[in-house]
Parts: structure tokens; sequence; C-alpha cells
């Protein structure tokens, strides 16, 4: 079973990167296999990231997804063809040992990291638990979350910035917070393409500031993070999902050759 130490690659930082949410096979499996090749390239461990639902939209006709089982079933099909971990959300407890099934690793939504029981669930399925950091909390206060998920007895645990509500429509990134939460003594991850929504527009579909993806990625790399989250799709414009914030895939490489760059002269 996957574990952190996996992830404990000291001279790059890992990567979990994918489609806001699984749209179909063929879609998926042409990312994945993209990724695959840039990621073994530059000796980046991989992680394929992909919902397999979204339960927080802005509006009820938004797109959620292709079907629960469907999904994780793809998920699965990713992994087993490429030979590499997969992430997914949960959203509630039932859903936890579901999902468990099929990925390795389960990520806590930002608005659900203070729910205790949803936490004690992906606990205690296992396997690696990555909770994202609120946007309303504090880097100091995501001690709480981790101690909830390692009082139920999983020390598999990661931590990922995703940005801090500031105003009504936007999301700042205070870089202090990854060193902060790294005293944990878990790898803190850096949300590069979330950080960046522009949520709560008036139209009822969030925005998104894309070209700063590189901005965000660097500072992040720069203060030490131990890995990137980043969603990517073949054509932004088209995907079902956060769209207005993801990096097209095209752009996935040229961006993590600098980034590995960056890794080796802070290393150094």
């Amino acid at each position: 079973m996957l574990t952190i130490t996996d992830f404990n690659n000291k001279e790059n930082f890992f990567l979990m990167a994918g489609p806001c949410v699984i749209e179909g096979e063929n879609m998926a499996l042409q990312i994945a296999e993209k990724i695959v090749g840039i990621t073994e390239k530059l000796n980046i461990p991989y992680v394929f990231k992909g919902s397999y639902r979204k339960a927080n939209r802005s509006r009820l006709d938004s797109f959620t997804g292709i079907g629960d089982e469907k999904a994780l079933k793809i998920l699965r099909k990713v992994s087993e063809t490429f030979h590499i971990p997969t992430v997914t959300d949960i959203h509630e407890t039932t859903e936890a040992a579901m999902a468990a099934e099929y990925v390795d690793v389960l990520q806590i939504p930002a608005f659900l990291c203070r729910q205790t029981d949803l936490l004690v669930a992906a606990a205690q399925t296992g396997k690696v638990v990555n909770i994202k950091k609120g946007q309303f909390l504090s880097p100091g206060a995501m001690q709480f979350a981790v101690q909830k998920v390692s009082d139920a007895g999983n020390q598999n645990i990661m931590i990922t910035e995703r940005g801090t509500t500031f105003g009504y429509t936007d999301l700042v990134v205070d870089y202090r917070g990854i060193p902060q939460m790294q005293q944990f003594g878990y790898p803190v991850i850096m949300d590069v393409t979330h950080s960046l929504q522009q949520p709560n527009q008036t139209s009822g579909v969030t925005g998104g500031m894309p070209a700063l993806i590189e901005t965000i990625a660097k500072a992040a790399i720069a203060v030490g993070a131990d890995g990137l989250f980043i969603e990517t799709h073949p054509e932004p414009a088209k995907a079902k999902s956060d769209g207005a914030n993801m990096l097209q895939l095209d752009l996935l490489e040229g961006l993590l050759t600098r980034l590995v760059r960056i890794r080796k002269a802070i290393k150094e």
C-alpha cells in the first residue's frame, strides 16, 4: 500500500496532476499518458488526479460527473495501465471505503477539512489522506485536522495549501504557510490551480487567473514545497469543471522543466 515515504524524493518535488473531474475514459488515459511521459523524463514522482464526482458546484445545473462507479473504474484503469498511484476527492463518510477500493490517496476538499467524521472515515481506510487547507483557516489551524487523522491511527497524511479567502470573489496565497505546516511533520503540497480560482462570481461560474500558474508554482518550489497539485486539460475552455483556472496540457512540460531547475538550485 502507498505511504508518504513513497514521496520522500529529496532531489525533486512530486506532482499530483490531471483533470478536475473524470469526463471519460479516453480523456483520462490520454492525459495520464502525456504526464507520465513528462514526469518520467524529469524524474518527478507522479500521482494522477481526477475527481470521480464534483459535489461543490456553484449552480444546480453544473456538471458533477459521469457516474461514481464508472469514474472510479476509470481511475483504477489509469493506475493499472501506467503503474501510477491515483487520488480523488471524497465528500461524505460513506464515500471513504468505496473510493478506497479504487484509488491510493483520498483527498479531503478544503471546505470539508473540519469535518471530523469525514477525516476519521478517510483515516480508517489506511490510505494516504491529503487534507486541503480550508480557505477560511490559518496554516496553524490545520494541525487539528492533521491530528484527527493521526489520532484515528493513520500517519499517512499530506497537507495542501490552496489559497485563503480574500474579499468575496478572490483568493491569496500566503507562502509562510508552507514551512509553517511542514513543521507538523508531513509533506505539504501547493495547489497551484485552485489558488488562482475566483469563486462566487455573479455568473454562477467560478473564474480564474491561469496566466499566473507559473508564478504561483515557481514561488512554491522556491520556498520548499514538497509537492505540487495542478489541474490540467488538453482544452481548458471545453473542460466540464474548473476550466477557467486549469493549465493547458501542452504547457505542462515546459513549466515542470523550469520548476525542476528551481528545485535543483535551492537544493544546491
